[in-house]
């Protein structure tokens, strides 16, 4: 029953961007297929985490990188109808985090935007970059730039935000929907694997560190 509510829920028609895919037969999609596999198999988060035995990092990393972008990226879809330029005219999380936007092109100073604005240039930045071949290769034998991890921490640090502001502004809406327990795992995969990883800074996390419906103790 749990299942069918989700996914009427977590519709795939409301992605705000198509899901990225990994190639059959490639190393990556074995990997994630792996990484799939675990996470289904109950056990705990922290170990499903855990980069596998003889496995790159890069690689491990490279799928989770991907993987949360199309989770959040549906999370955020379904919760799009609540964070309007109305509701959210600011990217934040509460009255103590405001959260500007930056890049290389458009805004090369951090600048106000409402949160599905932020939003909008966010996803459409991180699809840049994991489509970017000399950033993500997905060629056999091609080796991945000095910067993917810090690359990594910028896309993971990004993506945490979007977590932040959907749980202090739009709770209500994730336990009306029915959804909570989906989006509470969702959010503690993403943790533990950044926290496994060091890719986030610990400030970065403080929004959400003394938020009992997270459920991290």
């Amino acid at each position: 029953m749990m299942a069918l509510c989700l996914k009427q829920v977590f519709n795939k028609d409301k992605t705000f961007r198509p899901r990225k895919k990994f190639e059959p037969g490639t190393q990556r999609f074995e990997l994630y297929k792996k990484a799939q596999a675990s996470l289904k198999s109950g056990l705990d988060l922290r170990t499903v985490v855990q980069l596998p035995p003889g496995e790159s990092i890069n690689d491990w990393i490279a799928v989770h990188v991907v993987d949360f972008f199309n989770r959040i990226n549906l999370i955020y879809g379904t919760m799009s109808e609540y964070c309007t330029e109305r509701s959210c005219p600011i990217m934040s999380g509460g009255l103590k985090y405001e959260y500007r936007w930056q890049d290389d092109s458009k805004y090369k100073k951090p600048t106000k935007l409402s949160a599905p604005q932020y939003m909008c240039m966010l996803m459409d930045w991180i699809e840049m970059l994991i489509n970017n071949e000399d950033i993500f290769p997905t060629r056999i034998g091609v080796p991945f730039p000095k910067q993917f991890q810090q690359v990594c921490t910028k896309i993971l640090t990004r993506l945490f935000r979007v977590f932040v502001h959907v749980y202090i502004h739009h709770f209500d809406s994730i336990i009306n929907m029915g959804a909570e327990a989906h989006v509470n795992t969702c959010y503690k995969h993403f943790y533990y694997f950044i926290r496994e990883f060091s890719l986030v800074d610990h400030r970065e996390l403080e929004p959400l560190v003394r938020m009992p419906q997270v459920g991290l103790g």
